[in-house]
């Protein structure tokens, strides 16, 4: 039974968006901004996903949907990287998917082992004005500092090598 209910899971997960839906890959960049960001996104449990939880510490957060096999690929990265140094930097994804996809979103969660917070990002609200910038492709990954400055965004899969790389030292 439980490997029916795994099976199922994946396939929900990885369904393909609707033709039309398509996200662009738009690539990386280097904000330019000083100012700490603040934000706050719905957790689906108590582990809060926020700029007050997370300062202090270099913070990864991948805007993901559970339709997206890119976004299935970039929280790969993002267990295997929390595993080794999880204690000293902040990881999270948000799906960015409607309130009516909550459960989806815990079972895509386990299923892809993800032991650091998850959340949810309103769809509307992140792809025009969400406070770490527009998010109007999937993935979507930015690296913030210890004070909470956006260091480094990507659109697409970016790999852990790359991540690394990028994250302040």
């Amino acid at each position: 039974m439980r490997t029916w209910r795994a099976a199922f899971v994946f396939l929900c997960a990885c369904k393909s968006a609707a033709p039309g839906d398509a996200v662009p890959i738009v690539g990386t960049s280097s904000p330019t901004a000083d100012a700490p960001v603040t934000y706050w996104f719905d957790s689906i449990d108590a582990r809060l996903v926020s700029s007050d939880a997370f300062r202090g510490k270099t913070t990864v957060i991948s805007f993901i949907t559970t339709g997206e096999i890119q976004s299935q690929a970039e929280v790969a990265f993002l267990v295997k990287m929390s595993e080794t140094d999880g204690d000293k930097v902040n990881y999270a994804i948000v799906a960015v998917q409607d309130a009516s996809g909550r459960e989806l979103v815990e079972a895509y969660a386990r299923f892809c082992r993800a032991t650091f917070p998850v959340a949810m990002g309103d769809p509307a609200k992140l792809a025009s004005d969400g406070p770490l910038g527009n998010i109007s492709a999937i993935p979507t990954t930015v690296i913030l500092d210890a004070s909470g400055r956006v260091v480094f965004r990507s659109s697409g899969v970016v790999t852990s090598k790359e991540l690394r790389n990028r994250m302040p030292r």
